[in-house]
C-alpha cells in the first residue's frame, strides 16, 4: 500500500508570528508546510516547491498581496494553485475585493481561529 503524499501549503506574511504560527497549526494537522517573510520569497518558494495552496497576507511591503496573485497567476506553472488571502484589513475597497475575486482567491479575515484556518486549509485543497 502507497501512502499519500502530505499536501502542501505556502504561507506567505511578513509577520513573523502569525507565518509561524500558521505553519505550525498546519503541520500538527498533518501539513507540510512552507514559509517566507516577504512575497518575493515566497514567489520564489512558489516556483521551487509548486504547493498545493497557498495562504497570502493582504497588506506586506515591496508587493501587495494582489500584486503577488498577479504574479503567481502570470506564470503557466502556478496559475491553477488555489490562493486564500488573509488580513487583518477590514477597510478593503471594492476594487480590490474585486480583484481578489476575479484572480481567483478567497478572502477571509484575522485574527483566525485554528478550526477557521484548518478549513480554509482543506477548502483549498478541494479547490
Amino acid at each position: 500500500m502507497q501512502l499519500e503524499a502530505p499536501q502542501t501549503i505556502l504561507i506567505v506574511d511578513d509577520d513573523p508570528c502569525v507565518t509561524e504560527t500558521f505553519s505550525r497549526l498546519l503541520q500538527l494537522e498533518g501539513f507540510t508546510v512552507y514559509g517566507a517573510l516577504s512575497p518575493t520569497s515566497g514567489l520564489e518558494l512558489a516556483s521551487d516547491k509548486h504547493p498545493d495552496a497557498i495562504i497570502l497576507d493582504l497588506r506586506m511591503p515591496i508587493l501587495s498581496g494582489v500584486r503577488f496573485l498577479e504574479l503567481l497567476r502570470e506564470r503557466p506553472a502556478l496559475r491553477n494553485i488555489p490562493v486564500a488571502i488573509v488580513t487583518g484589513d477590514y477597510f478593503i475597497d471594492h476594487g480590490t475585493t474585486s480583484q481578489i475575486e476575479t484572480l481567483g482567491a478567497l478572502l477571509r479575515f484575522k485574527p483566525i481561529g485554528t478550526d477557521d484556518l484548518v478549513t480554509l486549509a482543506r477548502d483549498l485543497m478541494a479547490a
